[in-house]
């Protein structure tokens, strides 16, 4: 039996992919085989040594220590593209919030209510809240993966003219933009041009306060920027700065902080409320239970951020698995001996080797097998 250990709510779609009769499903587990997460904070979490994987019911991961994870041998997943389409739409809302005074305009009609004067005050105040059309108006992407390329097309169907940026952007995902967003080599060429600036890449040490005063003064007067990704890729005071200035007109945030609170006018915080849909939370469930579930039982990777992908059929009565760090490939095959198939893939230091073998796999075979230098964890399945 596997144990499955539950660290948020995880929609019941998504864990009724647990066969019963193979794992056990719960809050509580002393000894999990792997854990399903959405937004618990795991950094300071002493995972088991029985622990194989971690499943991320979402795109980010930074709840997660990766790191931490990939020297135990934790292969960590997340579901990108799941709520993509949930995100999308909520970054569609942003763009008429950043238009429009909505937010401001309902407010201040709620404070009319009782009044028997409301429709007379109401046509004669309006005119405050008054703002802007999207069309024709020009949207940048800054990342084109599963999230910004439905936000550029999207805005191409609403009659915007978009350009995007994406240096990491596999052909055949770019061919799945329409063919009126333009690509531009450049973060620079897109500031330039855009009344509009969404975000739509990862929060990592290289991204952290990549918004700042020095790319607010590549942009055009009065931009409205767009922040439906993470907090942190947005220095804050040079935020505000850019606001009083005028140089941002808008900033939007679903990621909204202490610093981004109740502080400046036009900051429109919304509480990560971007996956917050039924189908969204469906989607990551039931994505992050089968990634979960091939793991387990055929040591299969997909969608991991901190070990490579690899799939492979099996062709034996029996699996072993092996994740290392600078290892040698060699002495590992060696270990193992005599197999029917074979395969293995790398991400950055890290190595996972796969090997089919029919006979059974003892104890000690396992452990001469983990003995070889660099090898993590070994997994007989």
């Amino acid at each position: 039996m596997y144990n499955i250990q539950l660290m948020n709510k995880i929609a019941k779609i998504g864990t009724d992919n647990f066969d019963k009769a193979k794992y056990n499903v719960g809050e509580e587990m002393e000894e999990a085989d792997a854990m399903l997460v959405r937004s618990a904070d795991l950094h300071e979490t002493e995972f088991p040594a029985t622990l194989d994987c971690i499943a991320r019911a979402g795109a980010g991961v930074n709840n997660i220590p990766l790191d931490k994870c990939a020297d135990a041998g934790i292969v960590v997943f997340n579901t990108p593209g799941a709520n993509a389409n949930g995100v999308k739409e909520i970054v569609l809302a942003g763009l008429f919030l950043a238009s429009r005074d909505i937010v401001g305009g309902i407010e201040w009609a709620k404070g009319l209510e009782g009044d028997a004067d409301a429709a007379k005050k109401v046509e004669k105040g309006k005119s405050q809240f008054a703002g802007c059309e999207i069309l024709g108006k020009t949207l940048g992407v800054i990342g084109l993966g599963a999230i910004g390329r439905l936000v550029a097309n999207a805005a191409d169907a609403l009659g915007m003219t978009v350009v995007g940026c994406d240096p990491y952007l596999p052909d055949d995902v770019a061919a799945q933009l329409c063919p009126n967003v333009k690509k531009v080599a450049s973060y620079d060429e897109l500031y330039a041009v855009s009344d509009y600036v969404t975000l739509h890449i990862p929060a990592t040490a290289e991204t952290k306060g990549m918004f700042n005063k020095d790319v607010f003064a590549k942009m055009k007067d009065g931009v409205k920027l767009l922040n439906f990704s993470r907090d942190a890729l947005v220095n804050t005071a040079d935020l505000i700065d850019a606001l009083n200035s005028g140089k941002i007109a808008k900033y939007v945030v679903d990621f909204p902080t202490a610093d981004t609170i109740g502080v400046h006018a036009n900051i429109i915080a919304i509480p990560h409320l971007g996956a917050s849909t039924e189908e969204s939370e469906d989607n990551c469930a039931v994505m992050a239970a089968k990634q979960t579930i091939d793991y387990l039982e055929n040591g299969n990777i997909v969608n991991s951020v901190n070990y490579p992908k690899f799939v492979m059929d099996r062709a034996g009565a029996n699996r072993i698995c092996v994740l290392a760090k600078d290892a040698d490939i060699g002495a590992i095959a060696a270990a193992v001996g005599k197999s029917v198939a074979s395969g293995s893939a790398t991400k950055g230091d890290y190595l996972y080797a796969v090997y089919d073998v029919e006979g059974e796999v003892s104890e000690e075979k396992t452990q001469e097998i983990a003995a070889v230098a660099g090898v993590i964890r070994v997994r007989a399945i």
